[in-house]
């Protein structure tokens, strides 16, 4: 099964969900014995290797990490070379102060936001997913916003 490239049919049915659990990226010397099935992602890197896994499974193996995450499934198969759904959602996200840390699976996208902004996040990418409108996807830049937005527009971000 192919994935969706269709930028307005993935904004649109993103539905996106907020996974139980906190989570953590922690970056460990390639050796390093790690249980497979604990992890959600693993990366090799040239200084080691990346992975995310929840906060107790590291604290309990003593691994170091920086930020707790929340973590959100968007829950619409996106194609690996779908364009501006990562741009869309990260766009709209870093317009609402809250930072995202993307990670493309094979069938759905993933976002990890700080821990306490888990709610809101959903909340705003339910609001861009609801108000999308089609057509070309456009960040407003400060010189937009004071001169108000289109009605029906998204309240950061302008679509055309």
């Amino acid at each position: 099964m192919t994935g969706e490239t269709n930028l307005s049919v993935l904004i649109k049915n993103m539905q996106p969900v907020l996974n139980n659990g906190l989570f953590v990226f922690c970056s460990l010397p390639a050796q390093t014995a790690i249980d497979f099935h604990r992890i959600v992602f693993f990366f090799r890197e040239q200084e080691g290797v990346t992975i995310v896994v929840e906060k107790v499974y590291a604290d309990t193996k003593g691994f170091e990490y920086t930020a707790v995450f929340a973590w959100i499934t968007l829950h619409i198969h996106s194609a690996l070379e779908a364009v501006g759904l990562t741009a869309a959602f990260s766009n709209t996200l870093a317009d609402n102060h809250i930072s995202c840390n993307v990670i493309a699976g094979y069938y759905h996208d993933h976002i990890f936001v700080q821990q306490e902004l888990g709610e809101r996040a959903v909340a705003v990418l339910t609001e861009l997913a609801a108000d999308y409108c089609g057509g070309d996807f456009e960040p407003i830049n400060k010189e937009t916003r004071k001169q108000g937005r289109p009605q029906g527009s998204h309240p950061t971000t302008n679509f055309r």
